[in-house]
C-alpha cells in the first residue's frame, strides 16, 4: 500500500492527483498548516528529517521531493507516463521534471516571500517579475500541439508543470499565455483532478 502524507494548500496536490490518475490503491494523512505560521505541522519531522510534504511510503521506503514521487511511482506504476530513455522526449522530460522545482518556483517562491515586506521589497520587484515573465514565457512555448508539455497524453511532465502553469494563470491573463490557460483548463477537468481536490482541497 502507497501512504501519501499530505500537506493542505500545498504542491502535494499534485502526487494526489498523480495517485488518483494511476488508479493504485493508496492511502493518505493530511497534515493541517499552522493558522498563525503557515508552517507545516511538526509531526511531519517524526518521519523525515526536513518534515516536509509531499512525502510518500512505498516498499518500505520513505520518498520525499515532488520530482522523485512522480518518477518512483510513474516508473513502476504507469511507465506510459515517462517518455522511453534515450529518445528527444525524454531529454524533454528530464528539463520539464528539474525546471518544475528548479528554475520555475525560484521566483514564485520570491514574489511570495518578498511581497509580504512591503515597501522594504520594493528593489526586488521589477527583477522578480522579469523572471517570472521569462519562466511563464518559457512554459508557454514548449507546450506540444496537443497541449500537453511533453507527450501527446498525460505525462509525468504535466503533473509537475500543472503548479507553475497554475500559479501563472493566477499572476497573469489567460490573454497573455492562452497555452498556459488552456492547459490548465484541461487538467482541472480530468476527473482524476476533481476528485483529488475533492480529497485533499486545494
Amino acid at each position: 500500500m502507497i501512504k501519501l502524507h499530505h500537506l493542505n494548500r500545498s504542491r502535494s496536490l499534485r502526487i494526489l492527483w498523480l495517485l488518483e490518475e494511476i488508479g493504485q490503491p493508496y492511502d493518505f494523512i493530511t497534515h493541517m498548516r499552522d493558522e498563525k505560521t503557515n508552517l507545516a505541522p511538526p509531526e511531519l519531522l517524526e518521519l523525515h528529517p526536513l518534515g516536509k510534504s509531499p512525502m510518500i511510503e512505498m516498499d518500505g521506503d520513505v520518498v520525499i521531493e515532488s520530482g522523485a514521487i512522480t518518477e518512483v511511482l510513474c516508473a513502476k506504476y504507469a511507465p506510459a507516463m515517462i517518455p522511453d530513455a534515450g529518445t528527444p522526449a525524454h531529454i524533454r522530460h528530464l528539463e520539464a521534471m528539474h525546471f518544475a522545482e528548479g528554475s520555475a518556483m525560484t521566483p514564485v517562491l520570491l514574489n511570495l516571500y518578498v511581497g509580504r515586506l512591503g515597501e522594504a521589497g520594493a528593489p526586488l520587484h521589477p527583477r522578480i517579475t522579469e523572471q517570472l515573465d521569462s519562466h511563464f514565457a518559457y512554459m508557454e512555448s514548449i507546450i506540444q500541439p496537443s497541449g500537453h508539455f511533453v507527450l501527446d497524453d498525460l505525462s509525468a511532465a504535466d503533473i509537475m508543470l500543472s503548479f507553475p502553469a497554475q500559479i501563472a494563470m493566477r499572476l497573469r491573463s489567460a490573454e497573455t499565455y492562452p497555452k498556459l490557460a488552456a492547459f490548465v483548463k484541461m487538467i482541472e477537468a480530468r476527473p482524476a483532478y476533481q476528485r483529488a481536490v475533492e480529497k485533499g482541497g486545494v
